[in-house]
């Protein structure tokens, strides 16, 4: 949705209007309500990638297969040269055994975007697809603890997550890469795979932040991610540097799978956002704002209060995590004013939304109650990693925010962007159940005395 769109907004009065939605809340045709067409997987055999019967805008199967095939002839050799991003996974199936090693693309010229999520936003499905198919990925089995007897390859897999730009990397397998492209909501997408026979890894500089951060075997990892995410150092460069054990006391150094320390990373930081965000003054009027990118549509809302976070997220049937729904498939995990002590239920995004937040709140030094919102619709047709959620919401957070006088006008505005009824998303949100129905409806109506 762009700036210059003017939203469909009820002319029913924002009080009366909310009234009648609480009131629909407990209809039992609410439960039965079909928002969105049916999604069939054995439609694929009479569509064919071409007559769309999913309801998807594109195939993703089509754009997966023709990505692969442009990216076969560049495979064809156990032996890899090129500039890897840098770019290095470490896989997760095994644990504590787990594999590790380089994503290297054929391509002899500087690849920095091909590992760099903070620059994507704004390309489409197909760009991001296209280059980080192309990262091939050697493998070596390592055990996560034991560090020091993990030998040569390990040691410069860590050196390729420490470094600033894309360096020469020679990548020697045992065969030729196999296998198809790696798609996941939580790590960015990449290439075929094959054993690591041999690796070298040219001359390079190290991110002089980081580096000191890998010296300093007496710093803990919390501390060290911290630090270097004050000093500027981008979060998808921390993530690298920690998923290879460069951080903490030495001898609790240990490798951390890619999809973990994506997540811890942002847990991390968002943590030591929101201890800064508690001290602040609370804001004093109800803001909204959003982003829309891929086909996913996102509504942030502010409401005058102490901290608290919710995350929702609504998938359409044929989406990437509700294929085969009949129903659009909703989900959310929430934490009050003291923090959360269980994994959110519904992964990755709900950490890195959550960043993105308190990025804004800490920079304009208020705290509020902050519930994000997002419509994941079928135009989404496969996933690309959490970290496009965190841009997303971020590209949110720069906007200038749509300001609202009382929560009834602000749930408005979000109703008239989504096509998800409003009482869908008050039914699934702890959050907006408590405001609404702890405190009386009036509360929220226009009131001719001034506010406290």
């Amino acid at each position: 949705m762009t700036s210059d769109q003017k939203p469909v907004v009820n002319t029913q009065n924002p009080d009366n209007w909310l009234v009648d939605v609480i009131k629909r809340i407990n209809s039992t045709a609410l439960e039965q309500q079909r928002v969105v067409t049916r999604a069939n997987s054995s439609l694929c055999v009479l569509c064919r990638g071409s007559r769309f019967l999913c309801g998807k805008t594109r195939c993703p199967i089509m754009v997966k297969v023709n990505t692969f095939l442009k990216s076969v002839p560049l495979m064809s050799s156990e032996d890899i040269a090129g500039m890897s991003p840098p770019s290095v996974f470490i896989g997760r199936v095994g644990y504590p055994h787990v594999y590790v090693g380089p994503l290297v693309p054929p391509i002899q010229e500087d690849t920095g975007i091909y590992d760099l999520p903070e620059q994507w936003f704004g390309k489409s499905i197909d760009e991001i697809v296209g280059f980080r198919s192309l990262l091939i990925r050697g493998k070596h089995l390592v055990n996560v603890t034991k560090l020091d007897v993990a030998g040569k390859i390990l040691d410069q897999t860590r050196e390729l997550a420490l470094v600033d730009c894309s360096v020469d990397t020679e990548l020697s397998l045992t065969k030729k890469p196999q296998g198809s492209i790696t798609l996941s909501d939580d790590v960015q997408p990449f290439g075929p795979s094959a054993p690591i026979r041999d690796l070298r890894v040219g001359n390079a500089r190290y991110n002089d932040k980081i580096e000191k951060a890998f010296y300093d075997t007496d710093l803990r990892a919390t501390n060290a991610v911290v630090e270097l995410y004050s000093k500027g150092v981008m979060v998808s460069k921390i993530q690298k540097a920690f998923s290879v054990g460069a951080f903490g006391v030495e001898k609790k150094r240990r490798l951390v799978p890619t999809r973990w320390s994506i997540t811890a990373v942002d847990d991390i930081i968002s943590k030591n956002l929101i201890a800064k965000v508690k001290t602040f003054p609370e804001i004093n009027e109800y803001q909204v704002y959003e982003s829309v990118y891929l086909d996913n549509i996102f509504e942030i809302l502010l409401i005058p209060a102490q901290w608290s976070y919710e995350s929702i997220e609504a998938w359409y049937p044929g989406t990437a995590w509700n294929p085969h729904g009949v129903n659009t498939a909703i989900y959310s995990d929430w934490e009050g004013n003291s923090g959360r002590t269980t994994y959110a239920a519904i992964g990755g995004c709900y950490y890195s939304a959550r960043l993105a937040v308190c990025e804004c709140l800490q920079k304009e030094c208020r705290q509020a109650t902050a519930l994000v919102l997002r419509e994941a619709r079928p135009g989404y047709i496969m996933p690309i990693g959490v970290w496009q959620v965190r841009e997303n919401v971020r590209n949110a957070m720069r906007q200038h925010p749509h300001k609202f006088k009382t929560l009834a006008q602000a749930l408005q505005f979000i109703s008239s962007r989504f096509e998800i009824p409003l009482q869908r998303w008050i039914i699934q949100s702890e959050l907006l159940k408590r405001v609404l129905f702890q405190r009386r409806i009036s509360d929220f109506f226009y009131s001719s005395s001034p506010s406290p």
